[in-house]
């Protein structure tokens, strides 16, 4: 996979030198490119903002030299094969008014041979760009979390270490990123429950017992039930939208241990009076 990121700050992106993505781009399994958005324009202050049409306060990044860099950017990727068009890449746009950064979203996006970053600063890129580009690439503008950070960047090393990890030969353990928090499958929708490691003591604190049997149905069923109780502790929103299709007899009987019922509609809600531990 091939990721471009434009930025005014290069050196916020060094940390894509380091652990899992740092590897990845060693081995050449990920091939990241860091661009100043800078080198674009052509003034003597290499200004990239100005004051937004209609007021308001802060400042709107320039069209121009985004316009001429994701042009540049665009025009260097190879032809996949002798006599055929260059590779089209993917253009994702950090902002808080994107959709949500899922696993669901990431999975999607490790799918695809070539990102483009575009981290704003200020209060963001000036429309047109997205609008330009949008006619002839496919465009995410994306979001992670419902917070405002002061620019892109961050938001970046975000999305590309949760997509960099999913890369065939990225992680040592193929099957490590199965059991994750919102991996698609089984456990869909369901945070991780606890994990444990040697030493089986620890300042008198034991591992569930469940954990040394060897029994691999009743450790399933067990991580299962874990997830669950997390889940309907930190996200209860995940449960109130999971597919009661999924479910066995021993969810439907956990959660309603749990303190919570099924609705007319299939789906389940907390029970009325049952307050939270």
């Amino acid at each position: 996979m091939r990721v471009d990121v434009v930025t005014i700050f290069p050196e916020y992106l060094e940390p894509l030198n380091v652990s899992l993505v740092g590897k990845a781009r060693a081995r050449g399994q990920l091939d990241v490119r860091v661009h100043d958005l800078r080198r674009w324009t052509h003034d003597r202050h290499h200004t990239v903002d100005d004051t937004p049409y209609g007021g308001g306060p802060g400042m709107v990044m320039k069209p121009e030299p985004w316009g001429e860099a994701l042009d540049d950017i665009i025009a260097s990727g190879a032809p996949a094969a002798p006599g055929e068009p260059p590779a089209r890449p993917v253009l994702v746009v950090p902002t808080p008014s994107g959709v949500p950064f899922t696993q669901t979203l990431a999975v999607e996006l490790s799918a695809r041979p070539w990102l483009i970053f575009a981290p704003a600063r200020y209060e963001g890129i000036d429309r047109r760009v997205i609008e330009e580009y949008g006619e002839h690439l496919d465009v995410y503008e994306v979001s992670i979390g419902d917070y405002v950070l002061a620019g892109g960047e961050a938001a970046v090393l975000v999305i590309t270490e949760a997509v960099a990890r999913l890369l065939p030969g990225v992680l040592g353990n193929a099957e490590s990123h199965r059991d994750d928090s919102f991996a698609p499958g089984a456990m869909a929708d369901l945070l991780e429950g606890p994990v444990y490691t040697k030493p089986p003591e620890w300042r008198g604190r034991g591992i569930p017992e469940v954990l040394l049997s060897g029994h691999h149905g009743k450790i399933a069923r067990w991580r299962r039930d874990e997830a669950f109780r997390r889940t309907a502790r930190n996200r209860p929103d995940l449960i109130e939208r999971c597919d009661p299709a999924a479910l066995d007899k021993h969810d439907r009987a956990l959660l309603a241990e749990l303190g919570w019922e099924q609705r007319p509609d299939g789906r389940f809600g907390r029970t009325a009076g049952v307050v939270e531990e």
